[in-house]
Formats: structure tokens, sequence, C-alpha cells
């Protein structure tokens, strides 16, 4: 790996150095099987009163979504796509900031920051890496 690191000035400190270590998605089974315990295990709520959605999410979506996260979804499967990307994270002011680094195979390829904020997620952004980084392919 190529030597990663930043220099940061503060007005009451010279120069820190902040490491950028690399990073790995690793959940524990236990938590799996615990997520899908309380998932399986939600009180919901009576029958809405109307039959659109003005007073929100309907409680048969929500239940079809609980139904999918319990016995569908593959978390090992989005785990393994993430882990197959070059994962990093540092600290910027005191905080962790965990990133994604690809680079382009193409010499002159111009760098590209692509940021998200919450609640989005890094897995939305997933599809978008291969053809920013490589678009000839």
């Amino acid at each position: 790996m190529d030597q990663m690191s930043a220099t940061t000035t503060s007005p009451s400190t010279t120069a820190e150095v902040t490491s950028v270590r690399p990073f790995e998605i690793t959940v524990p089974e236990e938590a799996l099987v615990e997520l899908r315990r309380r998932v399986a295990a939600v009180r919901w709520p009576s029958k809405e009163l109307v039959t659109d959605r003005s007073q929100g999410v309907q409680p048969a979506t929500i239940q079809a979504l609980a139904r999918y996260w319990t016995t569908e979804y593959d978390w090992r499967r989005c785990e393994a796509r993430l882990n197959a990307l070059p994962q990093f994270k540092t600290q910027i002011d005191g905080e962790d900031v965990h990133f994604i680094h690809v680079k382009s195979p193409h010499e002159h390829a111009l760098p590209l920051i692509l940021t998200r904020g919450w609640p989005g997620s890094v897995i939305e952004m997933l599809e978008t890496i291969g053809p920013l980084t490589d678009p000839t392919a």
C-alpha cells in the first residue's frame, strides 16, 4: 500500500499526522441473528385509518420490508461487495471518516470525490464506481 498520511495544522498545535488505515466490514453473525430477532419481534400498530399514505407508510408495506430483511436479505453478499473495494478510515477533527479509494486504470484520469449524507449509504454509490473509474470498460 502507498504511504498515506495527512498533515493538518490548527491554531493550537503545529502539525499532527493522521494515519490512513485499511478498513474491512465484519459484522459478527450474532449481531445479525439479534437484528433479525428484533425485527421479527416488532409490535405492529393497528391498521391505518385511511386507504392512502396520507398518515405515513402503511403497516403492510413495512411488514413486507421486515419479512424481507428477516428472511431474504443476504447481508454477507452485501458485505462481500463492500469488502471487494479498497476501504480506509482516517480521522478528521477527531472524527473517524470512512472512505473507499478506487484508482482509475487510466493514466490521466481526473480525480473525483463522491460524498453522501444521512440517511444515505455508500451502498447507493456502488454501481457508479466502475463506470466512473473506468468508463471505457
